[in-house]
């Protein structure tokens, strides 16, 4: 990557690219002006002509974004049938996670031959570019991943932890409330549905109703969906009559707890319930079948077929190719011969100390503005929690004024509790990744420091894990392993293997720089 500030020797046009993670920040209205004023400054300064510009404003957890997708269309269209100098082959975006969610987003940019600028870092990236500075930009790329998966893990762990403590930890179920009070959450019968999922149980514990013939009968008596427009459907009044929840635990993960919340029926009636749904039929469990430990990570380097798996002697698994596209001459190989060229796939990947320091800087250095754009997220977020806090307080006085009714009081005093719910959630999410986003990253290169000496500790289906993360695809010929790594570690796995036969050819310690630069820098003016 070289500086931003260098200009531009073909095309100077350019697309501007900007996002935010979800429609709340929209509204908020501080960050897509806030990168689009960056940007076309930046634009400004260094003679780009900005062509058209993509916004999203949505989840980046997968790709396929609307902007980003159109963006993607418009890029390819451009590099087919133009002149160089007419191309339009330059993406300016804020910094790297604002453009890359997952690896496929790295990938199909990649493909399109196109120069990044990431202007609040301060570099571009291109084909052009530096093995160190490819390097740097696929680890960045790999952070983002590693990001929004650690925003899921945190929020996981945190309903966990809920969860375990008997508190419900979602979205309230038909027949309950969420409610907050002193900043705790957790779910309460509401009065309107809660008689009305206890009269479910009650009619069809008679057995004479049928799922179909219940749902009309409910919607007689008032029990409407969510959106509070259409009668429930038979599929959620099944779902009603097997939970849990209504007598007093509830399922999380496939595991039952025993909750802290008011149940709505008796643990006798329930039980009733099942035996009715019980006589009208049940699912038999299907048959898994085995999973082999490296099935699906590696194919016949002779015939491109897959590699399966069978038990011998009821102890040995051997692996050998389909052969389904005919004979095949690959021998049966033992799993174990396997997982100790993956083991030596590895071990490729190992930084050494200079290198490492070198990504940790970097990591540090993205760190600081992920944290800037947590830490405005959550002030706002606090300021909208303030302010439906304080109308609740002055709604709840006009109502003992008599200035509002009873009914007006309670529905928008649910609907403002849901809207705390969602914000004190968010300030959650925000605040975890937060505290974790640099110590996930470098965990993450400490695993890898150490994923040789992991990888050979665990057993198989632990051994599969590591290598999904790291590779894809990989072939076998003639007892040998050739692994096909998933970007980036497919940038490090050639740089290290170049640099560890530079480094050995030479006998000097510090190879670094030869190792990063193979050639002269694609930036450097001739004759410098």
């Amino acid at each position: 990557m070289r500086s931003i500030k260098q200009k531009q020797k073909q095309s100077s046009k350019a697309v501007l690219y900007a996002r935010v993670s979800s429609k709340e920040q929209e509204k908020e209205g501080y960050s897509i002006p806030a990168q689009k004023k960056l940007l076309e400054a930046y634009a400004a300064d260094n003679g780009l002509e900005i062509v058209t510009e993509y916004i999203d404003v949505e989840t980046a957890k997968k790709a396929g974004r609307t902007g980003f997708t159109e963006m993607l269309a418009f890029l390819k269209e451009q590099a087919q049938g133009k002149q160089p100098e007419d191309r339009c082959r330059i993406i300016l975006v804020e910094k790297t996670d604002r453009l890359y969610r997952n690896f496929k987003d790295y990938v199909l940019l990649d493909e399109l031959d196109l120069e990044v600028h990431l202007v609040k870092e301060n570099t571009a990236v291109s084909a052009n570019s530096r093995s160190t500075d490819k390097f740097m930009h696929g680890i960045k790329v790999l952070m983002a991943k590693n990001y929004i998966d650690n925003l899921s893990e945190e929020t996981k762990k945190g309903m966990l932890e809920k969860a375990e403590q008997g508190v419900y930890p979602s979205y309230a179920p038909i027949g309950y409330m969420n409610v907050v009070c002193n900043s705790k959450r957790f779910i309460q019968p509401d009065p309107t549905t809660a008689p009305l999922v206890k009269m479910l149980y009650t009619w069809y514990s008679t057995g004479t109703y049928s799922i179909a013939t219940l749902a009309e009968r409910a919607f007689e008596e008032g029990l409407v969906s969510r959106n509070k427009k259409s009668r429930v459907s038979k599929s959620v009044i099944h779902e009603i009559l097997g939970n849990p929840i209504y007598y007093g635990d509830f399922l999380w993960n496939g595991k039952l707890y025993k909750g802290t919340h008011d149940p709505i029926i008796e643990k006798e009636l329930y039980d009733r319930v099942q035996e009715v749904l019980s006589g009208k039929g049940h699912t038999k469990a299907q048959q898994r079948e085995r999973q082999w430990a490296f099935q699906g990570l590696v194919t016949c380097g002779h015939c491109g077929c897959a590699m399966t798996a069978e038990m011998k002697k009821g102890k040995y698994i051997y692996y050998h190719c389909t052969g389904n596209r005919g004979k095949c001459p690959e021998k049966y190989i033992r799993e174990e011969v396997i997982a100790k060229q993956f083991g030596e796939a590895l071990e490729i990947l190992q930084l050494d100390d200079d290198s490492m320091k070198l990504v940790v800087q970097a990591l540090k250095q993205s760190h600081s503005d992920e944290k800037q754009f947590h830490d405005e997220a959550v002030a706002s977020l606090q300021g909208q929690y303030q302010r439906l806090k304080e109308r609740l307080d002055k709604m709840y006085l006009d109502k003992l004024d008599g200035q509002i009714t009873t009914e007006f009081f309670d529905r928008k005093k649910e609907e403002w509790n849901r809207e705390q719910h969602d914000i004190l959630y968010k300030i959650e999410r925000h605040q975890s990744a937060n505290r974790s986003y640099i110590e996930e990253g470098v965990r993450l290169l400490e695993l890898l420091q150490g994923a040789v000496s992991i990888y050979e500790s665990q057993d198989m289906a632990a051994k599969r894990k590591i290598l999904e993360f790291v590779c894809s695809n990989s072939t076998w010929k003639e007892g040998i392993l050739t692994p096909e790594y998933r970007k980036p570690f497919n940038i490090l796995e050639v740089a290290n293997r170049e640099y560890r036969k530079k480094k050995a050819i030479s006998g000097v310690e510090n190879g670094l720089r030869s190792f990063w630069l193979p050639g002269p820098d694609s930036n450097q003016r001739q004759g410098d």
